[in-house]
């Protein structure tokens, strides 16, 4: 009886370690999306750290850099309008998400070095995160990464008697 019921443990456990291998040949998105540039097919062997894809979310945002000098004002929340070059005769509206903890050449593959003696302050880009709110009837699977966009951000409400102006 013993000996029976340390086979029935033996056997669990190479069950449980099968299943455990299994899960490690599934990937789990972090967020829903399409999947994009897929540089994999069903059957190849991968690597640790080898791009498999790209996904882009299910929820469109724009990325826009911003002046230093420019941000001032802004705060996560405000208002923003975005010309999409594509699509000319839309305006889209959506609103600041978040600013990201430092500038666009910081976290660049090749961070600029000038390393000459001289001091020369250059104006930095900062991205600031912007979630699209409206498409102005748009397909939203019309708007994808890599598209030319002109955001402008309202950082203080127009009275009343200006905004025929707007």
């Amino acid at each position: 009886m013993d000996e029976a019921n340390a086979n029935v443990v033996r056997v669990q456990a190479s069950l449980d370690q099968a299943e455990l291998n299994l899960s490690y040949t599934k990937i789990y998105a972090t967020t829903a999306g399409t999947v994009a540039s897929r540089s994999v097919q069903q059957g190849d062997f991968v690597q640790p750290g080898q791009t498999l894809f790209s996904a882009v979310p299910n929820r469109i945002y724009v990325i826009a850099n911003f002046k230093e000098t420019q941000l001032t004002h802004m705060r996560a929340g405000q208002p923003v309008t975005i010309d999409v070059d594509a699509f000319p005769n839309h305006v889209l509206h959506g609103h600041i998400d978040s600013f990201q903890r430092g500038t666009g050449s910081n976290f660049a593959l090749l961070p600029p070095e000038n390393a000459t003696g001289n001091f020369v302050k250059v104006v930095q880009r900062v991205p600031v995160k912007i979630l699209i709110d409206d498409f102005d009837g748009i397909p939203a699977g019309m708007i994808g990464p890599g598209m030319s966009v002109e955001a402008t951000v309202t950082i203080r409400t127009p009275p009343r008697w200006l905004t025929w102006l707007l």
